[in-house]
């Protein structure tokens, strides 16, 4: 019995300067050095299994590393770890959680953590974050709750999780539910727990490689013109709206004109709550856009959005698939 601990790097494995770079973080910490500096991980009462993937910053890692992660980690289910743990950096943590979950068939739980407060200063906050995690996924209560993020003996799903701090230790929220759990005196707490989804097929990495989707954040006094030369590459775009769902009234016709020939999903730019879908009437309100034909996204942010949306891309989805998946995830 045991757990699987993969490494990653980020600011949980850095460990000091290396050369002439003085003042930063690079050299990386491999599992045995990052384990060995957690105190009472010892005592988990479950043994560590630990492997050392890849020293990728979380700003360069791509969807088919994650789910190389993913297929390494259901074999490791398969062998008879009880859980998983991966520790990378936070930049793309949110986004990288979401992807796990979207395919994580296990009822093991996955659990994502990394840390804000590199080893070398005052105070670091990974050791904390790993042995919390670890006791995550040790722990039977957290079976069945797909993909979790476990920060500040908080526990987070995957689905609803954003990084909202970029230097806070206290950086990971949950804006609409909340966290699931707690760990309280080496003691897993859930408190709430989330609907249960059909994991997603995983995609051929050629399919994957070419479902590029991007993603707009609408501003002030815009009028489309980004948009007027969109690269025909792009399968799919992500529009993040203004509150609810709106846009201003020039760039709807812009909108409805990509909806025509890719998928375009409708999501809001505010970070919490959901796009609506038929409160609001005027041209580039939600209701509008949607009669043009674009996907509602509903409580999920344009980052998370988009990751659903590359996934159903690669693996073949039509647009009645995507409406449908859409109105599940979000």
């Amino acid at each position: 019995m045991s757990v699987a601990l993969f490494t990653l790097g980020g600011t949980i494995a850095m460990a000091g300067a290396v050369g002439t770079d003085a003042g930063t973080v690079v050299a990386r910490l491999n599992g045995a050095q990052l384990t060995a500096a957690v105190p009472g991980l010892a005592d988990l009462g479950v043994a560590l299994d630990v492997q050392d993937v890849q020293a990728v910053p979380s700003g360069n890692l791509t969807f088919a590393q994650v789910l190389d992660v993913v297929a390494t980690a259901s074999r490791a289910v398969a062998a008879g770890a009880i859980g998983v743990v991966v520790s990378q950096g936070t930049d793309t943590l949110e986004e990288t959680a979401y992807l796990v979950d979207l395919v994580w068939p296990h009822p093991e739980p996955f659990v994502l953590t990394g840390a804000m407060r590199n080893p070398t200063l005052a105070g670091p906050d990974g050791p904390a974050n790993l042995l919390a995690a670890a006791r995550v996924a040790a722990a039977e209560s957290a079976r069945g709750l797909g993909a979790l993020v476990v920060f500040g003996d908080e526990i987070h799903a995957a689905r609803r999780v954003r990084k909202t701090h970029s230097t806070s230790t206290a950086t990971f929220r949950s804006p609409d539910t909340g966290p699931l759990g707690v760990v309280v005196e080496g003691r897993v707490r859930i408190l709430a727990t989330p609907p249960a989804h059909k994991p997603l097929p995983i995609p051929e990495p050629a399919a994957l490689t070419s479902a590029r989707v991007a993603l707009y954040s609408v501003t002030l006094d815009d009028d489309g013109a980004l948009l007027a030369d969109f690269p025909t590459d792009q399968r799919g775009l992500v529009v993040a709206g203004f509150g609810v769902g709106h846009v201003p009234a020039a760039l709807a016709p812009v909108l409805g004109e990509l909806a025509s020939r890719i998928p375009v999903v409708l999501t809001s730019r505010t970070g919490a709550g959901s796009v609506l879908r038929h409160t609001y009437g005027a041209v580039g309100s939600e209701t509008d856009l949607q009669r043009r034909g674009l996907l509602n996204a509903g409580l999920l942010d344009p980052y998370k959005a988009r990751v659903l949306l590359r996934l159903l891309i690669a693996s073949g989805a039509d647009r009645d698939a995507l409406a449908a998946a859409f109105a599940e995830h979000g």
